[in-house]
């Protein structure tokens, strides 16, 4: 599927997975209990619809064993939810998505944890990934990975984690120079980093909670 702008080449679009942990294990230190669960959630379905939202974007997979997460999104449209079953680990989640997704086109990993994300910055970093069988964009720290992308046809691999944007280097992925306060870059593990990202400012779900 391709979108057009202003009579020029037609741009690819997307195919975006996202993994969402299910919200009882997810975010455990941004706070604890019923607040920690909430907020988990608001964060991914704040990301979901942002991503859904991105012009260059097709279709959202959204990867989890969350049962209730489809339910909560029902006003995000577009998705497809893919369920987890047995896999274990983010790259296996993902993988699960990737062969939802196939392989005749341009397909993206997202992190499932930017609740700040704008759909332009998405849109812009994609833009640029095009140029590129294989990329990646460091998170803020300049680390770990928010987005990993290949182009249609391109085998998937991927290796989230700790230090993980080294190691997508390693196999293969070319880094995408997006600009350090991009969105794209701001995903939240700490209470820092959320302030950070409330700053910014974050989608509705997530600012109800804050």
């Amino acid at each position: 599927m391709h979108d057009v702008d202003d009579g020029s080449r037609p741009r690819p679009k997307w195919r975006v997975v996202i993994p969402v942990k299910p919200a009882r294990r997810g975010k455990s230190r941004l706070a604890s209990g019923a607040s920690r669960e909430g907020l988990a959630r608001a964060i991914a379905l704040d990301t979901i619809a942002a991503a859904a939202a991105c012009p260059a974007v097709a279709q959202v997979f959204v990867v989890t064993d969350d049962a209730g997460l489809p339910l909560a999104a029902a006003d995000i449209p577009g998705l497809r939810f893919v369920a987890e079953e047995e896999a274990h680990g983010l790259d296996a989640a993902i993988a699960l998505g990737m062969a939802a997704a196939g392989t005749d086109s341009h397909r993206a990993a997202l992190l499932g944890d930017l609740p700040a994300l704008r759909p332009d910055d998405l849109a812009a970093a994609l833009a640029a990934a095009t140029a590129h069988p294989r990329a990646v964009v460091a998170d803020t720290e300049g680390t770990g990975s928010t987005l990993v992308t290949a182009t249609a046809g391109e085998e998937w691999t991927s290796a989230f984690g700790e230090e993980s944007f080294v190691r997508h280097l390693e196999m293969g992925c070319v880094a995408i120079a997006i600009p350090r306060d991009s969105t794209v870059r701001r995903d939240v593990d700490t209470p820092e980093q959320l302030e950070t990202a409330a700053a910014l400012g974050v989608g509705p779900r997530t600012a109800a909670l804050l």
